[in-house]
């Protein structure tokens, strides 16, 4: 049998479309919340098949600690260099009950294919298959590698493996989030803390008899509030619609009757460092502007990462994937707010920015959905990068 036969002879992917459709009908939901946290396996399954039928070998990583979630390595071709084309697999929770359609049940209409991950990023997925179905006509003289990760709406736990497993490696990685196809080469980090203070409770007719973790937490805020003024006043990057760090109290929890002495107090607050700033460096700070507090207050003080946090992502901006990019969208490179899974890939050494069909103005919210007119024009930039980096 003739190379050409066998190749014809190979099972092949179902069309675009459909592939879009059973995707958002696998629910693969990641939340803190464990009663609503599902797994991505039915999702990696389905992607791992697609690829095995265009001729990728394929690998299946599990997350270290959550055997119900994986990541999926598919490789083309062999060598040094190449192409990654990355996303993640999982979606937020939704409220059905707010939506005009079943968001597990792919709709189209009003010229657009409306579903939960139809953009945030399960949408992504079958344009690269697309991509590379219409791309195999040659040989690739470099891999071209898809990767799917697991949890990058809540731990990026998937990505954080990855990068701690030293791969996959390649020249350039694009990372597909919802951008309108606008290429970004930075985006600041996050970081969600936690300030637990436990004091003594007592009768509030005499405070000398606790110690109050409510007064304390008011000296933790004032603490917190006056670093975030140090960290504006000494880093800002005008490139960013808000040019500074910022640094948000977002819940307080504390006492339990107006006339007792608080016994303990707990904030919640979220900051988002610029480029070039430690996340390290960030919590070391904290610590030593609060444990002064705790002690003159006389309450033990306890911090906590809610997460490990993302760090902020910056390319140079006039990388050759960047340049490329631009020239292939008619964009500028630009930052965005959001954090993704790039400074993970980056520190892999790959040239990465971060490019996707849709909006993020659609994601986290009801009636989520891929414009149409995204599609043919994110699979042509697709296959043009494929070119480039892997032929």
């Amino acid at each position: 049998m003739s190379s050409s036969s066998r190749t014809a002879a190979r099972p092949q992917p179902p069309e675009l479309v459909s592939m879009l459709a059973e995707l958002i009908a696998s629910p693969s939901i990641s939340c803190t919340r464990p009663e609503w946290d599902q797994s991505n396996l039915n999702v990696i399954e389905k992607l791992e098949n697609w690829l095995t039928d265009l001729g990728f070998q394929t690998e299946v990583m599990p997350v270290p600690g959550q055997p119900q979630k994986a990541n999926l390595i598919a490789t083309l071709g062999a060598g040094p260099g190449g192409l990654v084309l990355a996303g993640h697999t999982d979606t937020v929770p939704c409220n059905p009950e707010l939506w005009q359609s079943d968001p597990f049940r792919m709709t189209e209409r009003d010229n657009r294919f409306y579903g939960l991950g139809s953009c945030d990023m399960k949408g992504f997925f079958p344009l690269v298959i697309e991509a590379v179905r219409n791309s195999l006509h040659r040989p690739l003289q470099a891999p071209l590698i898809v990767l799917a990760t697991a949890d990058e709406e809540t731990s990026m736990a998937g990505a954080r493996a990855l990068a701690e497993a030293g791969r996959p490696r390649a020249r350039a990685a694009v990372i597909g989030e919802p951008t309108s196809l606008r290429p970004v080469y930075m985006h600041k980090g996050m970081m969600m803390e936690s300030v637990r203070l436990r004091g003594r409770s007592g009768h509030s007719s005499n405070p000398a008899l606790g110690a109050s973790a409510l007064d304390a937490m008011y000296a933790v805020m004032g603490q917190l509030i006056k670093l975030r003024g140090e960290l504006q006043r000494d880093y800002q990057n005008s490139d960013f619609e808000v040019t500074v760090p910022t640094l948000n109290l977002g819940c307080i929890h504390g006492g339990d009757n107006p006339n007792r002495i608080c016994g303990s107090c707990e904030l919640e607050y979220d900051l988002r460092p610029l480029p070039g700033m430690s996340l390290d460096l960030l919590r070391e700070t904290i610590q030593q502007r609060l444990h002064p507090v705790a002690d003159r207050f006389g309450v033990v003080l306890e911090t906590e990462s809610l997460f490990p946090g993302i760090p902020p992502f910056q390319n140079q901006a006039d990388s050759e994937l960047v340049k490329l990019a631009e020239q292939l969208t008619g964009y500028s490179a630009a930052p965005v707010a959001f954090g993704t899974e790039a400074p993970f890939l980056q520190q892999l050494g790959m040239d990465t920015i971060v490019m996707g069909p849709g909006s993020i103005d659609q994601a986290h919210q009801p009636d989520e959905y891929l414009a149409l007119d995204q599609i043919r024009p994110c699979i042509s930039i697709l296959e043009q990068l494929i070119a480039r980096y892997c032929f």
